[in-house]
């Protein structure tokens, strides 16, 4: 059978071999490797922060505004595209401009290091782990930790926010921060106060969906891994 004839019925049947699927060129993976790397130094430069924050004042109450210029910088500076990572990013972006820079009453409130902290472990772990995958050198703590810090991470920064916004609630009300009474010329109202109880509300079906999606992905990616270990 000639060399075209062979081509043809492998093709009829299927046995033609996949191709590979073709991964960011050289431009872009050197501007991503880039753009995680300061977003890892951004989030360490937080982390540096609180920490001699704590040592110099001996106490974890307001250090909120010892790293309250950076956390603005940088959670104005992250783009995503997937629906629930973008959630999460979204309500970081959200709490750190409209919930925690608005309402300065709430900026010594314990539930904000709270979420700051949990943010910052997260994103640390979250750069380092794609800079590392883009040069295709990932260590394995750097996956682990990615894949598993996440099962406290997560609830203990989702609780710091929800906490942040409740205790935003009376100031917002007595204020009327942001909102929009009638009569106006654009015949249009809006109530802060309520919109915040509405984006309390959402967490309660879009919070368990990032987490046992990140679940199901430990599960991927860390499952082989221990079923490899228990082999040896």
């Amino acid at each position: 059978m000639s060399a075209a004839a062979q081509g043809t019925s492998k093709a009829a049947h299927g046995d033609v071999a996949p191709k590979k699927k073709k991964g960011p060129g050289a431009l872009a993976t050197a501007y991503l490797v880039i753009y995680n790397v300061v977003m890892t130094a951004g989030w360490l430069v937080i982390a540096v922060g609180l920490v001699r924050a704590y040592l110099a004042r001996g106490s974890y109450h307001g250090l909120y505004y010892s790293i309250e210029k950076p956390l603005v910088l940088i959670s104005g500076i992250v783009p995503s595209s997937v629906v629930l990572t973008g959630f999460q990013v979204m309500s970081r972006v959200f709490l750190t401009w409209a919930v925690t820079h608005s309402v300065r009453e709430v900026q010594s409130e314990d539930s904000v290091l709270l979420f700051v902290t949990a943010w910052t472990v997260t994103e640390i772990i979250r750069y380092s782990f794609y800079t590392f995958s883009l040069l295709n050198h990932l260590p394995y703590l750097i996956k682990w930790a990615r894949y598993t810090f996440f099962i406290v991470l997560y609830p203990m920064g989702v609780s710091g926010e929800l906490l942040t916004i409740y205790a935003a609630l009376p100031y917002v009300q007595k204020t009327g921060l942001y909102s929009v009474t009638l009569p106006n010329k654009y015949n249009f109202s809006f109530d802060y106060y309520s919109f915040l109880i509405l984006v309390m509300i959402s967490y309660i079906p879009l919070f368990p969906q990032l987490y046992f999606h990140m679940m199901r992905q430990r599960k991927k990616v860390l499952g082989h891994t221990d079923d490899y270990s228990k082999v040896e």
